[in-house]
């Protein structure tokens, strides 16, 4: 065997078995093409991804889209949580909040108005400043792409009871 074939069979393989890359979504056919009304560019951003890395379109407008996705009232706040002795924050929360609203494509409401709330808690040793820059964008991501699977999971259990 050479190996171009050896890798096709290994490939065909992993297929056969429900091999998924990481962070890809099963998306419903009613989500294939979703548009995406309102939110801030990084939760736009990781619905693109999050639709790419799962065989989904992001729709650039809403005619012609399977769903659209109205997000409202999207809210990130950061507040400390505990201080050290010389009042230097050394724990913060984040806190992400949005509503959104599930349409189909003739513009009817699948699923009314629903929150989406995620808190994460991180530690800030003043030892260490120069890692704490990025792990607050980490964490940040880490969010959108649960707001983001959240809501494709939400999308998944009504197109599936309105197939029934």
């Amino acid at each position: 065997m050479t190996k171009k074939s050896l890798i096709f069979m290994m490939a065909l393989l992993l297929g056969a078995c429900g091999y998924h890359l990481r962070g890809a979504l099963d998306l419903p056919e009613g989500m294939k093409n979703v548009y995406v009304d309102g939110g801030s560019p990084p939760l736009r951003e990781q619905f693109k991804r999050s639709l790419k890395s799962s065989a989904g379109k992001f729709a650039n407008s809403p005619e012609g889209a399977g769903m659209i996705i109205k997000i409202f009232g999207e809210d990130l706040n950061r507040r400390a949580l505990s201080l050290g002795s010389r009042g230097i924050a050394n724990e913060f929360e984040l806190y992400y909040r949005l509503e959104y609203e599930l349409l189909g494509s003739g513009n009817s409401v699948l699923m009314p108005r629903q929150p989406v709330e995620i808190r994460r808690d991180y530690f800030n040793d003043q030892q260490d400043i120069m890692a704490k820059d990025t792990e607050e964008d980490v964490i940040r991501n880490e969010m959108y792409q649960q707001a983001v699977r959240t809501i494709v999971d939400r999308a998944r259990v009504v197109l599936e009871a309105d197939a029934k």
